[in-house]
């Protein structure tokens, strides 16, 4: 059985910095991009990035681009954020998920497995 696992998230000041790793087990690592996505309260969710299967390409929404980068290690099996210049827009629920190769990776609906997501908030 497919399994994501994200952890990471807390509580930080605006401004700082956090690195959200997700942990895939029970699939293949390499037949799926993966993405991460976010949900503040009463806000629909929202893609926030994306990496292809053998990470060479990585994918942004407006708001991240700058400040978030996302990786993989095909050793570990994870998928990580990492988040600079926090702002307290930024405070949501993190969400990674696991698409397969050819599915619109900005489009939640088409991934197959999600984690339980992790909270990050950003005061300021």
């Amino acid at each position: 059985q497919a399994q994501l696992v994200e952890s990471g998230g807390g509580l930080v000041q605006a401004g700082g910095s956090l690195r959200l790793p997700c942990a895939a087990s029970g699939l293949t690592f390499g037949n799926y991009d993966m993405g991460w996505f976010r949900q503040a309260p009463g806000k629909e969710r929202e893609f926030v990035a994306a990496i292809g299967w053998s990470g060479s390409t990585t994918f942004y929404a407006d708001s991240a681009k700058g400040r978030f980068t996302i990786s993989r290690d095909s050793v570990k099996n994870t998928v990580y954020l990492q988040m600079n210049s926090l702002k307290p827009e930024d405070t949501a629920v993190y969400y990674c998920a696991a698409a397969s190769r050819g599915r619109n990776i900005y489009a939640s609906f088409d991934y197959e497995y999600w984690g339980q997501g992790t909270q990050v908030t950003v005061s300021s």
